[in-house]
């Protein structure tokens, strides 16, 4: 019981898995700012349409970035919030100011690439843990993802 942390899970490997965690909370900060830029910037023939999918996209990566953080903070550890922190640790770059709506697209289906490769290695992390509450959430996450690249795949494809 003395390597059990507060929700009975070993101390060691929860402390992988926050590790992990803070990976996938920095990129998905850096792609959550990302996706605001091509919202605020992007030009052109689908500009309504792009418009809306990248504010309805980026509000949907703050939710997820605050399940993070909480989940981090349930298995007993700290969230990182610094962004000089994110970019040292996130596999996604910050994006150059883009206003073309493919380009934006396929910088967004890059960094879903990542993200759900991370929550692939989290879940099965979560997995040897007995970690059901992480593994449950990236099981969400991946699922509701995948669908998104088919149809951010399909947009470029026109």
């Amino acid at each position: 019981m003395k390597n059990l942390n507060s929700i009975g899970l070993d101390n060691k490997k929860s402390m992988q898995l926050a590790e992990k965690l803070n990976v996938l909370l920095a990129n998905y900060s850096i792609f959550y700012q990302n996706t605001r830029g091509c919202h605020w910037n992007i030009k052109g023939e689908k500009f309504f349409e792009l418009h809306l999918k990248f504010e309805e996209l980026y509000n949907d990566l703050l939710l997820k970035i605050d399940e993070i953080a909480e989940r981090i903070l349930t298995l007993g550890h700290s969230p990182n919030h610094k962004y000089s922190d994110y970019k040292k640790i996130s596999s996604i770059s910050e994006s150059s100011f883009t206003d073309d709506g493919k380009k934006a697209v396929k910088d967004i289906l890059e960094s879903f690439k990542t993200i759900i490769t991370i929550q692939r290695e989290l879940l099965s992390l979560s997995t040897q843990a007995g970690d059901e509450g992480t593994g449950a959430l990236m099981s969400d996450y991946i699922r509701a993802q995948e669908k998104l690249v088919w149809m951010y795949s399909a947009f470029i494809k026109k």
